[in-house]
């Protein structure tokens, strides 16, 4: 156990033959008493000072620790967003290959109809043309017929005509 600054000033000393002044031992022992009050003030001091930087340093610790599991876990938010965003990704864009399939199948479907279409009017132009250019043709073999100038050679009485309709007309 340390020695006290009042174990220093209690202590007593035997008498001995010529022994030292006893003025001198109690300045010197009452000088020793200050230095060690000072140095045990200092020494309680500097462990109150030390117990709370250790304080501190456990408090700073206790975030360290929190900051790096804050981070830890930032990290992996981080890292599961981004595994979600590819996926996210992926399936965007297997959903625009599908719409894009989907619809260049239905742009050559209806093409090919529309080519359908496009031929089956060209068969029923031919045939309008052969038989429109057949109706010409007839029309005109009428026109170049021989009964069209029989036809115009022909004198019609017209005194008759109007006979004939007098006696039609029905009398009221």
């Amino acid at each position: 156990m340390p020695l006290t600054p009042l174990d220093i000033h209690n202590k007593e000393f035997s008498r001995g033959f010529r022994g030292y002044d006893e003025d001198e031992v109690n300045e010197f022992l009452d000088q020793i008493i200050k230095d060690y009050e000072i140095i045990l003030r200092e020494k309680k001091e500097l462990e109150e000072k030390l117990y709370g930087m250790t304080e501190r340093l456990g408090h700073f610790t206790n975030i360290e620790e929190t900051l790096n599991k804050s981070i830890i876990v930032a990290q992996e938010a981080a890292e599961e967003v981004r595994r979600n965003s590819q996926k996210e990704a992926k399936l965007i864009v297997r959903e625009a290959e599908k719409n894009a399939d989907r619809i260049v199948n239905e742009s050559l479907t209806k093409a090919r109809r529309i080519a359908m279409e496009i031929e089956e009017l060209k068969k029923q132009s031919k045939v309008f043309r052969n038989r429109f250019k057949m109706l010409i043709e007839a029309q005109l073999d009428l026109l170049g017929n021989d009964d069209w100038d029989t036809l115009m050679e022909m004198d019609v009485d017209t005194t008759e005509l109007k006979r004939l309709e007098e006696q039609e007309v029905p009398t009221r």
